[in-house]
């Protein structure tokens, strides 16, 4: 997984990379600059006390050049500013093609296709794609390091931001804006394809809820129906209106359990379900005080959702 900003593919994350070098190999010079001029007065000019140094009054090259110079880099620098921001922040010119929404402490996606996902946002490679951010409570920050800029979601308040992969592969993002307990894991992950295993992907995320046939499945489908999971989570027409948490009509494909703090295999996913509080302390998911019988239930259910 690719989560550096200093390894970007993206022309919005390049742009941005390249105002950053640009600018801290400018400062560096002038502080090399700075630091040996001082070096060379205090011991090219130092004093032994006896008598007081000669007084230079007035040097108008020197004074046009100490003027010029600096004035000269900063309309540089601004010039670069600018460029970078055209690039990485154009203004937006149509529909979002995907909305994110941040949640304490997940990620919701929501496509205009209808797919619906939770941490993990799918993207065809080589297009620029338009991001609407929303927050359900408080202030997030949306940040893929690989693939764009920052940006805060602020409850009330949607935004956009250009989103855009060159190459396949996955990338890993975060919440930037302290946001509560389990802000730390609040991670999200941009998996880039071809423009043909997005399609596959999204038609595969359109698909019905598995059909539940073992016995041990079915009696996990009626446990997840009799509790209070289904007024928050939905799995196809199930809690379809439910907004709190993920939708887990595909949760088997995920990668990840709890917005990245375990990453999803059975074994997790029972722990999960048994102690979440103990895993993502301040989760709004409670501790439903599930019997082991209902875990391996409830895992045996999830585990078809793909």
């Amino acid at each position: 997984m690719r989560d550096s900003a200093w390894d970007p593919v993206s022309p919005q994350a390049i742009a941005i990379r390249d105002l950053f070098t640009t600018s801290l190999t400018v400062c560096a010079a002038i502080f090399v600059l700075v630091t040996v001029l001082i070096g060379y007065c205090m011991v090219r000019f130092r004093s032994d006390g006896a008598r007081e140094p000669v007084q230079v009054e007035g040097h108008k090259g020197l004074e046009i050049a100490w003027t010029a110079g600096p004035i000269l880099i900063l309309i540089w620098l601004l010039v670069l500013t600018a460029r970078a921001m055209s690039v990485s922040d154009p203004p937006v010119d149509r529909e979002p093609d995907v909305t994110v929404i941040g949640h304490q402490w997940w990620w919701e996606a929501r496509y205009p296709s209808g797919v619906v996902t939770a941490n993990e946002i799918h993207i065809p490679t080589g297009k620029a794609l338009v991001v609407r951010l929303e927050s359900a409570d408080v202030i997030h920050d949306f940040w893929v390091p690989g693939l764009g800029r920052k940006m805060d979601a602020v409850p009330g308040r949607p935004t956009s931001i250009w989103l855009e992969a060159d190459q396949p592969g996955n990338y890993g993002g975060t919440c930037a804006e302290y946001c509560g307990a389990q802000h730390a894991w609040m991670r999200i992950l941009v998996i880039a394809e071809t423009p043909e295993e997005f399609s596959e992907w999204q038609r595969r995320q359109l698909s019905p809820a598995a059909m539940v046939t073992e016995v041990a499945v079915a009696r996990g489908a009626a446990t997840f129906n009799s509790m209070t999971c289904v007024k928050c989570h939905a799995i196809g027409d199930a809690g379809q209106g439910a907004r709190f948490a993920p939708d887990l009509t595909h949760l088997a494909t995920r990668a990840t359990l709890g917005a990245g703090v375990l990453e999803n295999t059975p074994a997790n996913l029972a722990q999960w379900l048994r102690d979440p509080q103990q895993i993502k302390a301040g989760s709004h998911m409670p501790d439903a005080q599930l019997s082991e019988s209902q875990v391996a239930d409830l895992v045996a259910y999830f585990e078809t959702l793909r």
